[in-house]
């Protein structure tokens, strides 16, 4: 679940922007339920933007899943000793293994300039 909720932060973003995108569930899965499940990322966001669209919110939608550790911050510090149960510290630290930005999103953040000159240029998309 926090990896589908990851690939919607990047889309809440390009959606605020106003950025075209793309949005693609089990991109080259295996058949069968456990080639399903094993195959990964089960969700990809590719945006499709124009030459007009601003490199920096871009920027903001690669490194948008971050922002979903905050609720994890806020229980932790205000929340009673709600984390200090095994099953809530477990679930506490796979939701902020799933906000951290993968390499593909760093990628984007720092050359999203990059891609949207190409792109201006004719060349192909956004890096991966």
């Amino acid at each position: 679940m926090g990896l589908v909720v990851h690939e919607w932060a990047h889309a809440a973003v390009l959606r605020l922007g106003g950025i075209d995108y793309d949005v693609s569930f089990f991109p080259g899965h295996e058949s069968g339920p456990l080639g399903l499940l094993a195959s990964c990322p089960w969700a990809v966001v590719r945006p499709n933007p124009t030459d007009r669209d601003p490199a920096w919110l871009l920027r903001c939608a690669a490194l948008a899943p971050a922002l979903l550790s905050a609720p994890v911050f806020v229980v932790g510090f205000v929340g009673d000793g709600w984390l200090a149960s095994p099953l809530a510290t477990a679930a506490a630290i796979g939701w902020l293994a799933c906000s951290l930005p993968s390499p593909q999103d760093f990628s984007v953040a720092f050359y999203a300039h990059r891609a949207l000159e190409k792109r201006t240029a004719g060349v192909a998309s956004l890096p991966r």
